[in-house]
Parts: structure tokens; sequence; C-alpha cells
């Protein structure tokens, strides 16, 4: 952290000071450090194109500092005279991170509530998966079936946001979300991301930010890769259950020695994994999955900065699916047995981007991104085995073969309101997918009839401003609306069977859905961080429920959210982030895939507690703990069956982290969930569970060895739980029974790591 002395001399023309923050070893430009003057209580940050200004400075003598989590630059001294403007390059090197240097102001982007604790969180914890990346979040958690290429189901501020319906993803401004996916509603499959290249994690709760619209109402998740390699590395990870790894990372230009596009700082790099296992379960899984990226990052001109990005995906797996808690019970199967042994599936997904980010007078920056999508998606599922087809089974198979094309772009400039700077971001974007969707009734991976299949496009464009005004030296205000405009098209190819009519599903809608946004910011002090926010979101239907009409007019529906909390440094070495929320949904519309239906719970309310915790108990002793109480309802239905189908109450996560400077690093880590209602009257209920696990690792200049426990306990735990109505074959015909069906979860699991670095 870099601060500041000042000795202005005052009754003079004011001096203007602006710069670049750029990293000491790849010399590319740093967006979102703080910078502040020693003697003036308003700093700033480098913007989207790392620069800043500093206006409406006395003539004197100044120290400046700059301020990032893991960064460290010498203090500058600047003398400016009157009237006059000078620039700064401001080099900054890595550091080991010291929480005393965090500080719980982001004077850029004040709406990242816990970008303390998300900073902290990605420098300590050990990511070796996709999974692992989204449990970054604070309070968020995640459960697997179906097999390892499928999309988790994620849990977090008291929903079950299914694969994605809630909270909203992203990585390097690519949407991962999917709209009207063939499996369900915003589907995020995150395993194309390489864990190893992910440098950044911005975390934003609640519906509080205008740069996200569908399905932000939980929060939303923006991940970004590197822009650069320190080095070049070559992993091999090896465990149980025939699991192997591989990992090749490449540096392309060695630190500016070579240039591609200009002569000014540029970097690019490769990076490919391989991952293949048989998993924990009696049928083997046969789970094989390929990752390639290609990223480059060039600074053209002094203003203008050019990225480019293209990576391929695919996998493919074999799964046991969710099985019911009697066919265990019975010794049908064991219980990492299946009923149906011929789910599982295939996906891919390739992606090209451009960012082109451009200084402009007066000070405003323009940053535009073009990106495209190739989606591929087939999955085998058979949720309730024989209760339609007593003679074949009720397997299904959906299909989705996707384009997505999209365009964002942000205007932001700083504009000075008397002693006061007003700064402003302007943006616009249009989302444009393009897909052929289908359900079939299968029997063992053959097609036995199709049920659905049809032509969708679907188109959002939206525009949102965004205004951050201090008001005073500590109470900063954050004022923004959005306006989204959708648009679904679906062409069905068959009858539809859902329908009296019995024709096929056909036609066009337009909806619009604008979101306001107030959050007040005060810094009672530098360590002491007040915030009340509030704010108006929304997820989109499934475009086959909007056009069949089964939606009513909840097309787009609305959530109405707030709260009240503070981030704060009671001591140096502890940061705390805590928040009493409220959040009131329209409507919980989901998308059943394997009916091809849409489902409707009405109006939901839920309020809750966050509370997380970072303390550095010794220079190479870190202790983080995460608490979250949720109380969720569904408005419309009696009492006593107003539950919130698999909504948890209460989850927390925590645990110890050693890094020493010798290079050994060490991590114990749990995760506890509790038992919640699997069903709206609560008569069947989800398991919850507690874990343990241990990562260990030993790092030098060219090597790095490492081992990681899941399930240090050996625990028996439920992973994905659902309450389903299904038959077995050994079951008379016409019978069933409404149960808790569950995926198990990883057993006890041993891996070890290899790298070279080079």
């Amino acid at each position: 952290m870099l601060s500041t002395f000042s000795h202005p001399v005052l009754g003079q023309n004011p001096a203007v000071l602006r710069g670049f923050v750029t990293d000491s070893l790849s010399g590319q430009r740093l967006p979102g450090v703080g910078i502040r003057l020693d003697g003036q209580p308003q700093g700033t940050a480098s913007d989207a194109a790392g620069t800043f200004r500093l206006a409406n400075l006395p003539a004197g003598t100044y120290t400046v500092r700059a301020t990032a989590l893991g960064y460290r630059s010498p203090a500058t001294t600047v003398t400016l005279t009157a009237g006059s403007t000078q620039t700064l390059n401001l080099r900054l090197s890595a550091v080991a991170l010291s929480l005393r240097e965090v500080t719980v102001s982001q004077p850029r982007d004040p709406n990242q509530s816990v970008a303390a604790i998300s900073h902290i969180d990605q420098a300590l914890r050990p990511v070796n998966s996709a999974q692992d990346l989204l449990r970054l979040v604070p309070g968020l958690f995640i459960a697997q079936h179906a097999g390892g290429g499928k999309a988790e189901q994620i849990f977090l501020r008291g929903f079950d946001c299914d694969h994605g319906t809630d909270f909203a993803v992203s990585i390097d401004g690519l949407p991962v979300n999917m709209v009207s996916h063939a499996h369900g509603q915003g589907y995020a499959d995150f395993h194309f991301v390489i864990p190893e290249t992910v440098e950044q994690l911005r975390v934003y709760k609640g519906p509080y930010t205008a740069r996200f619209g569908d399905f932000a109402t939980a929060g939303a998740g923006e991940f970004t890769t590197k822009t650069s390699l320190d080095r070049s590395q070559i992993k091999v990870e090896v465990g149980r259950f025939d699991t192997r790894r591989a990992l090749v990372m490449l540096d392309l230009l060695g630190h500016n020695k070579h240039h591609l596009l200009s002569k000014k700082p540029e970097s690019a790099y490769v990076a490919a994994e391989y991952n293949f296992t048989n998993s924990y379960f009696d049928q083997k899984q046969h789970f094989q999955r390929f990752n390639g990226l290609a990223k480059y990052t060039g600074q053209l001109t002094d203003q203008t900065s050019l990225t480019l990005l293209g990576s391929h995906f695919t996998s493919n797996w074999d799964a046991s699916g969710q099985i019911p808690e009697r066919g265990v019970a019975e010794g049908l199967i064991s219980r990492y047995g299946s009923i149906d042994p011929t789910e599982g599936g295939s996906t891919s997904r390739t992606n090209a981007s451009a960012v082109l980010t451009t200084g402009l007078p007066h000070d405003a920056v323009l940053r535009q991104q073009a990106y495209y999508s190739k989606y591929d998606f087939s999955l085998y599922s058979n949720f309730t085995f024989f209760l339609q087809d007593p003679v074949n089974g009720d397997e299904i198979q959906q299909l989705d073969n996707r384009h997505l094309f999209g365009y964002t772009a942000t205007y932001e400039q700083s504009t000075q309101l008397g002693s006061r700077s007003l700064h402003s971001t302007l943006g616009v974007g249009t989302r444009n997918d393009f897909s052929n969707l289908g359900l079939r009734h299968t029997v063992r991976r053959e097609v036995l009839d199709t049920v659905t299949t049809g032509k969708l496009y679907e188109r959002n464009l939206n525009a949102y401003l965004d205004e951050t005004l201090p008001l005073t030296e500590q109470l900063t205000l954050n004022a923004a609306v959005r306006a989204d405009v959708f648009t679904f098209d679906f062409r069905g190819q068959l009858y539809d069977t859902t329908s009296l009519s019995l024709q096929p599903l056909r036609g066009r809608v337009t909806k619009a859905r604008v979101s306001p946004k107030l959050n007040l910011y005060y810094e009672l002090t530098p360590q002491v961080q007040l915030f009340v926010r509030s704010g108006i979101g929304f997820h989109s239907n499934d475009a086959r429920g909007v056009i069949r009409g089964t939606v009513g007019q909840n097309v787009l529906p609305r959530a109405i959210g707030y709260e009240v909390g503070s981030t704060f440094k009671p001591v140096p070495s502890l940061v705390v982030n805590a928040a009493v929320w409220a959040l009131h949904l329209q409507d919980e519309l989901v998308y059943i895939g394997d009916a091809g239906e849409v489902e409707s719970t009405g109006p939901t309310r839920r309020f809750g507690l966050d509370a997380s915790v970072r303390y550095q108990l010794t220079p190479s002793l870190f202790a983080d703990l995460d608490l979250n109480f949720n109380h969720g309802r569904q408005v419309a239905a009696p009492k006593g069956a107003n539950y919130i189908p698999l909504a948890p109450s209460f989850t927390s996560i925590g645990g110890l982290t050693l890094k020493r400077p010798s290079g050994l690093n060490a991590s114990l880590r749990y995760r506890y969930i509790d038992d919640r209602p699997a069903n709206d009257d609560g008569s069947i209920t989800a398991r919850g569970y507690f874990l343990l696990d241990a990562v260990v690792s030993y790092t030098k200049a060219w090597f790095q060895l490492g081992a990681t426990v899941e399930n240090l306990l050996n625990v028996e735990w439920n992973q994905a739980q659902f309450a389903t109505e299904t038959r077995l074959p050994t079951e008379p015909v016409g019978t069933s029974v409404d149960e808790l069906h569950f995926t198990p979860g990883t057993p006890f699991y041993l891996k070890a790591t290899f790298s070279v670095f080079f």
C-alpha cells in the first residue's frame, strides 16, 4: 500500500496529477488500483485502461501511494506547481499477502462489498478445479450429479439456484449462463475454464449492480484470466479412482523479449489441460475433458490496448445419476450403484473474444468487446426410472446445439462537480442465442421417439447508466438504472403434445424490464465502511414457456433486494464483512427439462445474514470463516406447505491456511450445510453434511510438490438431492414412491501433484 504526505501551497491555480499503473514484471496496465495522496481525503483508482487522474490539487509536494492487494510499489514523491499537469508511471511488484495492507474501500467499484474478502481468498485458497473456482464466492455451495461433465447445482443466499438460474457467471466478459437451455434455465457450465489461468474474481451479492442483468438476483461472479504468465509450467496430477490430469502453460513472448503487434508491452500465452477419471461409482464414469486456451494482451499505443482470446473445450462421460433411498435400503443397488447405468453425456464449447480499450479525450475510456461461442450439449438422464414407460424406462436425451453472439461497450468518464468527482459509466450490449433444442425418449441411449424439437432465437438488448458521486468526504452515492429488452422466438418442428391444440409450438414475444439501483457507502474511518444497498433485478424465463403462455405475465420475474452491512477491520490483521439482507422474488420459474414444461412456485420472500471473517494469526498462518443464515418461504402457499424446496437455512465454510516463505503451504478446510426441506411441506428432508478437506504443497523456484485430500474423515454424504416420484423395475405397474433421491458424495480421495516451472 502507498500513502501520501503533502505540503500544499494554498491560494494558487490548482494542479493535476495523472498517470498509469503497470505490473513491474509484464509491463501490462493494471485497472482498479487505488491511488491516494496524504493530506487529501479523496482518492481515486485506475480505470479500465490502467490510468488515473487527480484534479484540483493545491501546488505542493506529495507522496503518492497505490493500493492493490498482493502488490507493493515504492512511495513516489512529486512536486506540483500551480496550474501544472504532471504524469507518473507507478510500477507495482507482487509481494506476499499481508492483511495489514488490505483496505476496505473500493473507490472505483464500491458495489464490490466483499472485494477485500474475495481477494484474500484468491491469494490463499488452493484452486485445482472449476469447482474450486466457484467455491471462491463467499457463502456459495455447489453439488454435482449426473456425471462430472455436467454443470454443478449452485446454492447461495437461501437459493437453490439450480444450475445458475439466480447466479450470473462470466469469464473474461463471456457469459457462462445459457438462456432457454435444454436442461434448465440459466445453465452455467464452468468446466471450460482452466483454473490455473484465472487471475481475479469479482463478487457481487444481490441485484444491486447495473452491469448485470439476467440471472443476477442472488448475485454475480466475474472471473478474469491472467494477462500474462510469470513463468511457464507443466503439471501432472494422479489420484484415486483412476484420476489423471496434465496441464501445460507456455509463455510465448518471454516478458517482452519478442513482439507481435506492437513494440509496447505485450504478453501472450497458451494453456491446455487433459482430465480423466473413472470416479468412485460402481459404474465406471470414463470421464474425459480437454481444455485449450490462447490469450494475447498488448498495448498498441499509449491510449489503446487489445485483448484477444480463443478457447476450446470438450468433454464426455458416463454417469450413475441420482438414486432412490429405498433402492439402497432394499439392497437393489449399493450406495454407489445405479438404476440406469446408461446415463451420461457429452458437451463442447468454443469461444472467441476481442476487447479493445481506448483512452479518449477528457480522461474518458471506451471499452468494447465482441464475442462468439459455439456450444453443443447432449445429456442422457433418467429421473423417474420406470414410472412413465414400465417396459422401456423413462430415459431421455436433451440436446442443445447453439451459436452465441454478443457485443458490449462501456464509456467511462470522471467529471468535476465543484470539488467532487462524478464517475459515470454508460453501458450498452446485445446477446443473441441461436439454438436447435431437442428432447427425446431413449432406452440405453437409443432413440425411441422425439418429444419436442425446435429452433430457438433469443435476443437481449440492454443499456445502463451508473453514477458514483462522493457527497461528502465520507459518504458516497451510487445510483444506476438498467433497461433490458428480450425477444423470445421459438419455432417448434413437432406437434406440441403438451397443448390441446396439437399444433407445433411457434411464436414470438417481446418483453422489457427496467431495473433501478440505489446504494450508499459511508467511510466511518479508513478501517470501517458502512453500506446500505437496494436494487431491482430479474431472471428471464425459458422461451418455450413464454411462447406457450404457461408463465402468464411473469416472463421476466422481478427480484427486489435490499441490505445493510459493513466491511471493517477491528484490528490491523482482521477483516470482517457482514450484511443483513432481504430478497423478494416475483416468481420462481424453473424449466423442467425432462418434461419440457415450466414449473412455477409463485412469489417467494427470503431474509438472511452473511458474515465473513479473515484473520492473519501470524505472518504465515491465516484463518477464515463464512457464516450464512437464510430464511425463505413461498408467499402464496399455506403455512406448512410453503417451504422453498432445497433452499438451505444455514451454511458455513472455513479453515486454516499456512503460507511459509520457505515454500511450504498447507490448508485444512471444512464445509457444512444443514438439513433442509426437499419439498413444499417438509415431509422429505435433504440431508446436511460436514466435510474436511486438506491440501499441502512445497514450492521452490523450478518445481512444486503437492497432495490434496477430499473428505478427510471419509464421511458418507449426499451431494445433489431431490424429492422425486419414481417407480423401480421391481415394483408393481401403476405404483410409485415419492422420496429422497440423491447422488452420493465423494468418499476419501487422495491426489498427488507435481509441477515444473521454467
